[in-house]
């Protein structure tokens, strides 16, 4: 396959994941939670085990974007049991722990995938993820829980007395179809988009950049990115723990502090001098550490916290949606950009990234003022 036909298969994930994530956090509001998660996970597990078996471009497309949509019933059927079982003033530890699962993930698919296709061939980078999770799916079923009030207990908030400022029950749908009428959630998603430019930004072509711009080979490249892993791990639970522990719950603050020092992260990065690779590695740690906590925040937790617990799903398909676009088109802006002030010298392609950097950083300044607005949001049950 071309380099194209691997870019159109590789978008169409992205797309199936915004599409389903939106869709299926409207069903999870609804869906019996171990049921459905369990079932999104086995046929995701199913399709990768379909992978392989023919070279027609257009099944690849199907069956990968199809894949994305059924990974898009993670995300929202998560906030629903965060929402569901733990109450307001102890969701952003929770929350900030259940968000380590991308960053493991990830470098589980490094490590393991990569050993696979190294002794079993390229299938098995599909075959052996998916193996995996029909165990998964069958763990979630066996062990995972519907809401309290299925199992005869009391709403979390009751039990915790931990009740936010509107006490007022509304259906379901009402509760879904309320979070399109709310600013804030709108305003949330288009912030969370503007980070996730940012954020597959660094993750495309951060290798590429610091080949290019600051002269280190392509291990030291991918050893400097690799920090990335561990520090959002420690992000993401600091974040939460910071959020609940010392300021009641509220986000906002901690976002500003998270967003300013990681807009302070990307500017050494572009603009220190080259040669410093202490300092480089540095603001990466600060940046993958910084980014984590407010992916977390912007990518879900605020819009648990604004949106009625009923609709906890569909708040989060909603801001995904707005993500996982700006995710999909970033690639095609950040490339276009690049290749503006791209020479050929001797026949070697030099890139420019100059237009680039400005289009990365800009995402992150734009999505910490549109969050900023949002300071007096209020929390609801």
């Amino acid at each position: 396959m071309s380099a194209e036909d691997l870019g159109i298969i590789g978008s169409a994930l992205f797309y199936g994941y915004a599409f389903g994530k939106l869709t299926n956090g409207f069903l999870a509001d609804h869906a019996n939670i171990k049921r459905f998660f369990a079932a999104g996970v086995l046929m995701s597990a199913l399709i990768n085990l379909m992978m392989g078996r023919t070279e027609l471009l257009w099944v690849w497309i199907v069956l990968w974007g199809s894949n994305g949509w059924f990974q898009g019933y993670g995300a929202p059927t998560g906030a629903v049991v965060l929402s569901q079982w733990f109450s307001n003033r102890e969701r952003g530890k929770m929350y900030g722990i259940w968000s380590t699962g991308h960053a493991i993930g990830e470098g589980l698919t490094f490590v393991l995938s990569g050993a696979l296709v190294s002794f079993f061939g390229w299938q098995a980078g599909f075959w052996g993820p998916g193996l995996i999770c029909i165990f998964a799916a069958l763990g979630i079923y066996l062990l995972m829980q519907d809401r309290p009030q299925s199992m005869g207990l009391p709403p979390v908030a009751d039990w915790k007395n931990d009740h936010a400022d509107e006490k007022k029950e509304i259906k379901t749908w009402d509760a879904q179809r309320s979070i399109l009428k709310r600013p804030s959630v709108w305003i949330l998603g288009l912030s969370s988009a503007m980070m996730y430019v940012t954020r597959y930004a660094i993750n495309s072509w951060g290798i590429l950049y610091l080949q290019e711009a600051k002269g280190y080979t392509l291990i030291e490249a991918g050893s400097i990115l690799g920090v990335n892993t561990l520090a959002g791990l420690i992000g993401c639970v600091a974040y939460g723990y910071i959020s609940d522990k010392f300021f009641r719950a509220k986000r906002p603050p901690v976002t500003l502090i998270f967003g300013v020092l990681e807009i302070a992260a990307l500017f050494i990065i572009f603009f220190a001098e080259p040669g410093q690779p202490v300092l480089l590695t540095s603001a990466f740690i600060l940046y993958g550490f910084m980014l984590s906590g407010l992916l977390a925040a912007l990518g879900g937790l605020f819009a648990i916290d604004i949106s009625p617990k009923n609709a906890a799903g569909a708040a989060m398909g909603f801001i995904g949606v707005f993500s996982y676009l700006a995710a999909g088109t970033q690639d095609q802006i950040s490339g276009y950009l690049i290749e503006q002030g791209t020479t050929i010298v001797d026949g070697v392609r030099h890139y420019d990234f100059s237009q680039a950097i400005l289009f990365w950083i800009g995402g992150s300044i734009l999505s910490l003022i549109l969050a900023s607005t949002l300071w007096r949001v209020k929390v609801l049950e």
